[in-house]
């Protein structure tokens, strides 16, 4: 595995970021969450290992100690830089697999129509508005609270931050001071997004452990309905992020799903 900063080139000014790079064969471009890199690393490594794949994980700028421009405050900005970062790369035929805010990024990336992009894998995203289902807000809940609503098993992930060194809990703290201004004034949500789904002719597969309680399998299921052609699959003794929690079954999934691209 490589870690590379990549300089991209776009209309708004120069953008790094930084990229883990690792095996060989079709490639993925993985989108983390708000709970950062660490959160999809080891399923990339999983892939990666078990698969032939070479995977592709971006850190979003302004998490983990990187360098965000005043410019780049949004899902579909973001979207642009990663188009970009995939033309830098020269790759073609590319699943993109994002986790929650990776998700809605992920979905704006197909709304762009890249040819370098076979299909797209949204893993319990945000981004939609859907009555009577509202997302958490996590940005009001501890670490316990959020991994109460976040893990089907919580005992297994819940971190007591002040067991944690400074460094790590300054770095948690620029995170997630980072996601605020990614998930913009509707807290995680585009009043627009759900409409302009519509118009996404990449082949989706939306996946979503059911025991999430920050945004419900209702909320999944919408996010599938408007997406056309799209397919919904439900994963057990899973929550917001089964990367963590089922990443055998969710590499199945993502793998099946990518199979039926390369028979295109």
């Amino acid at each position: 595995m490589t870690s590379t900063v990549h300089t991209l080139a776009l209309s708004s000014g120069h953008l790094d970021v930084t990229v883990e790079d690792q095996g060989h064969g079709r490639p993925f471009l993985l989108l983390h969450g708000g709970g950062g890199p660490q959160t999809l690393g080891s399923f990339a490594g999983l892939l990666a290992d078990e698969r032939p794949a070479r995977v592709v994980t971006p850190v979003h700028p302004g998490f983990n100690g990187t360098a965000r421009p005043d410019w780049l405050t949004d899902a579909p900005a973001l979207a642009r830089a990663y188009g970009h970062l995939l033309d830098a790369l020269g790759l073609t035929d590319v699943t993109v697999v994002g986790n929650s805010i990776g998700g809605w990024i992920a979905a704006e990336l197909a709304l762009l129509g890249s040819v370098r992009v076979s299909g797209v894998v949204l893993v319990n995203a945000v981004g939609i508005q859907v009555p009577g289902h509202p997302l958490a807000d996590v940005s009001s809940l501890t670490p316990a609270e959020l991994s109460a609503l976040a893990y089907h098993d919580p005992a297994k992930f819940t971190v007591d931050p002040s067991t944690l060194p400074e460094t790590t809990r300054a770095a948690m703290a620029a995170n997630s001071a980072t996601l605020q201004v990614y998930s913009g004034p509707h807290a995680m949500q585009d009043p627009t997004l759900r409409e302009r789904l519509a118009k996404v002719t990449h082949p989706a597969l939306v996946v979503w452990g059911e025991s999430d309680q920050v945004v419900d399998t209702d909320y999944g299921r919408a996010y599938a309905a408007a997406i056309p052609g799209s397919r919904f699959e439900l994963l057990h003794q899973s929550g917001h992020l089964p990367q963590l929690e089922t990443p055998a079954e969710l590499l199945e999934l993502v793998w099946e799903f990518t199979e039926t691209q390369m028979t295109r």
